[in-house]
């Protein structure tokens, strides 16, 4: 695919606010990234490569996007933490009109307060995205594929 400097920046962009919003929020920012019928998962890279779709964490549309906020503001309980994303290395990988697929890696760097920062998750996106009406690129199914097949249990908030 020819290089599309305009193209390449709003993913960019749109990948930048979308680490913003999970690492300073505000985390009801995250939802708005997607289109209303999405698909997001957190999956673990062996099941990936074998067609198998089990995933850690599962949402099917913006409303269960919402709901996972929800279920972090108020109903989890965990020790206050702070995360970092590192998204590096996004390419686009097809385009045509108002859709295209893109990949891009990911590290989450997690710190807990009085502990080093630490490595929480690392791995590969996979979307497809789509322009809406409004001009603005969105999720319609982006996959979080982490590359062990080993994660910590403090998988709280999205990847």
């Amino acid at each position: 695919m020819a290089f599309d400097p305009v193209l390449y920046r709003e993913l960019d962009d749109l990948n930048a606010r979308y680490g913003e919003a999970l690492d300073d929020g505000p985390l009801e920012d995250w939802p708005e990234l997607f289109t209303e019928q999405c698909l997001y998962l957190i999956i673990p890279r062996e099941n990936e490569e074998r067609g198998l779709l089990l995933a850690i964490m599962r949402c099917e549309s913006r409303d269960m996007l919402k709901d996972r906020v929800t279920a972090v503001r108020e109903t989890m309980m965990y020790e206050p933490r702070y995360l970092r994303h590192h998204i590096t290395n996004a390419r686009i990988l097809t385009q045509a009109g108002d859709t295209m697929s893109a990949v891009a890696n990911f590290t989450v760097i997690e710190v807990l307060p009085e502990e080093l920062p630490r490595i929480l998750i690392t791995g590969r996106y996979r979307d497809q995205l789509r322009r809406e009406a409004d001009g603005a690129w969105r999720f319609v199914e982006r996959r979080c594929v982490y590359d062990s097949t080993l994660v910590p249990n403090s998988i709280i908030y999205p990847v």
